[in-house]
């Protein structure tokens, strides 16, 4: 390879090349290049949204939106979920390494179902997923979704030790008091020095920070902010998802539309 060769290879390995006036103006042997910073390959850097708390949903509010999208827009759960767990999937990536073991923690509701979308999607990249069930998956989308993550390679085994723990144990529907069995998951995953996600809510979490939750370093919250998330420590980052509801939905239910047409998922600023 000449010498010009490899400074291009070099350069696109690297670098952003900006092309100029829609053209890589060559002039042999010298390349007019415009180089901007050095690319971060694994870091996207997500839009900010500046939402103020008052205007965020109430959880009972966010569950009528939600289940006035599945009634009205032939919006399937099954869907949402699909679309709830690729963001999911995405964020990890972003966030993590690949060479990192990665434990996602499951119920048997949809937000587990949501975490196994996640699980399968990771473990199809060749990440190293493995499940934490902590109850028996028995409703109709979770066990197909187990189903599915197990086939694309996801492990049901414990692993010796992790470094992402992904808390899609319970969602906005959960009831506490929590079992003893969850509690001792978020016990030990709260004196873990893994990293630590949860999607939507965390487990156990219900405002006032009294009762034991999953503390999280960050939160993957779905469709909007929720009121309940702004009581959650200032060093907790929050990004909100698109799960694919329509912006009428919003507008009905009284919520600025979320800017998801330049970026899927957002960084709430509080």
């Amino acid at each position: 390879m000449s010498s010009l060769g490899k400074l291009e290879k070099k350069l696109k390995q690297n670098y952003k090349l900006t092309i100029v006036e829609e053209q890589l103006l060559i002039y042999k042997p010298l390349y007019t290049i415009r180089i901007t910073k050095p690319l971060n390959r694994n870091k996207e850097e997500y839009k900010e949204l500046l939402y103020p708390e008052e205007e965020a949903l109430e959880l009972r509010d966010f569950k009528a939106m939600d289940y006035y999208a599945v009634e009205n827009y032939e919006l399937p759960i099954e869907l949402m979920m699909e679309n709830a767990g690729l963001q999911l999937a995405n964020l990890i990536t972003n966030i993590s390494k690949k060479e990192q073991i990665i434990k996602i923690g499951i119920g048997n509701g949809n937000n587990g179902g949501g975490g196994l979308v996640a699980a399968r999607r990771l473990a199809a990249w060749g990440y190293k997923v493995h499940l934490d069930i902590f109850n028996d998956i028995i409703n109709d989308l979770p066990k197909t979704q187990l189903k599915r993550a197990l086939m694309f390679g996801a492990q049901s085994t414990t692993p010796p030790h992790y470094e992402v723990w992904v808390d899609a144990y319970l969602g906005f529907s959960q009831r506490l008091p929590l079992s003893d069995i969850l509690l001792s998951r978020l016990e030990e995953a709260n004196s873990s020095e893994s990293l630590r996600i949860s999607l939507d809510i965390p487990t156990g979490f219900n405002g006032d920070g009294k009762a034991v939750y999953f503390n999280c370093d960050k939160i993957l919250t779905l469709a909007a902010p929720k009121k309940v998330l702004y009581k959650l420590p200032e060093s907790t980052e929050i990004f909100i998802a698109d799960i694919g509801i329509p912006q009428a939905v919003y507008q009905k239910f009284g919520i600025d539309t979320m800017d998801f047409d330049t970026s899927n998922i957002l960084k709430l600023v509080r």
